[in-house]
């Protein structure tokens, strides 16, 4: 796990608790594996996937964003380098392979199985742990 940095300004006030739990979930994505900004949302039981890219927009610096990536398995534009190298340190599958833009998310999508307390839902078809609402 990513320690969290704090960020001077944003502890004036205390983080949103909808923040909060967005990066605590993505704390728990393990290396190798990506979840889509909806996932976080559906794993969560509330928000959807432009809250999550707002929280990452605001706060996500402090925890592997690169493991939060579009459904398509594609990451925007002025992120793609970096999130690559991310991406090839932790033999995250790519879509046609180590030379590949995107995740292949058929292979490298979480399921969240261990994450959030051990509670368990259904997400996607699968079993996941999720948060109560």
């Amino acid at each position: 796990m990513l320690s969290r940095a704090v960020d001077p300004v944003a502890t004036a006030q205390a983080l949103p608790d909808f923040a909060e739990a967005v990066l605590d979930l993505i704390d728990q994505i393990p290396a190798g594996m990506v979840l889509a900004y909806g996932d976080v949302a559906e794993l969560l039981g509330r928000g959807g996937p432009r809250q999550v890219g707002f929280v990452m927009s605001r706060y996500g610096s402090s925890v592997a964003w690169w493991r939060v990536i579009r459904a398509s398995g594609e990451m925007p534009e002025a992120l793609l380098d970096e999130a690559l190298t991310h991406w090839r340190a932790e033999n995250t599958p790519l879509a046609r392979g180590a030379l590949g833009h995107r995740v292949d998310m058929a292979r490298a999508r979480w399921d969240g199985e261990g994450g959030l307390g051990g509670q368990t839902g259904v997400f996607g078809g699968t079993s996941h742990n999720i948060a109560p609402n």
